[in-house]
């Protein structure tokens, strides 16, 4: 049997929701206690993330029936791959061979004051200098790549258990 059939609808979402604020808590963990500043692509990931955090939650509370679970699913499919397009360019980028690293650019909030947000958004994702350093890695993955995985795995397991036809 298909353990996401027989798991609820309810905490299916509630734990998507948990990875998600436990996945922020640890960003800011490093970035408050480990002295680990965001770049440009780090601060989208982390709205990415919190987006699919805010679906996950919306559609726990909401606990729809099979239509609006569905409509769920494909939602949280969207934020997850638009989270894990982010992610992949700051991948990309960290693996630039170090003569085509764009060079480093004035911080998100400077850009944010003087720059209409259509800009900021082109620049972001043109990327910089410091969005091509690995300052942190586990297992031999940089921060990006494991945001990748798990925007990759929220979204299959969104979809996924959203979509299934939950037994009456």
């Amino acid at each position: 049997m298909n353990p996401l059939r027989t798991l609820s609808l309810r905490w299916l979402n509630l734990g998507g929701f948990a990875i998600c604020a436990a996945l922020l808590g640890f960003a800011y963990y490093l970035q408050f206690h480990g002295g680990l500043d965001p770049c440009p692509l780090c601060i989208f990931q982390r709205i990415g993330v919190i987006v699919l955090g805010l679906v996950f939650v919306v559609a726990a509370l909401h606990h729809p029936q099979q239509t609006g679970a569905r409509i769920y699913a494909v939602v949280l499919a969207a934020a997850a791959l638009a989270g894990a397009g982010v992610a992949a360019r700051h991948v990309w980028l960290q693996h630039l061979p170090p003569d085509q690293v764009p060079a480093c650019g004035p911080d998100l909030a400077y850009m944010l004051e003087i720059l209409p947000i259509a800009q900021v958004i082109k620049r972001v994702f043109t990327g910089s200098g410091e969005c091509a350093n690995v300052v942190w890695s586990f297992l031999g993955l940089s921060m990006p790549s494991w945001v990748l995985i798990w925007f990759l795995a929220l979204g299959t397991f969104g979809l996924l258990g959203n979509w299934i036809r939950r037994p009456r």
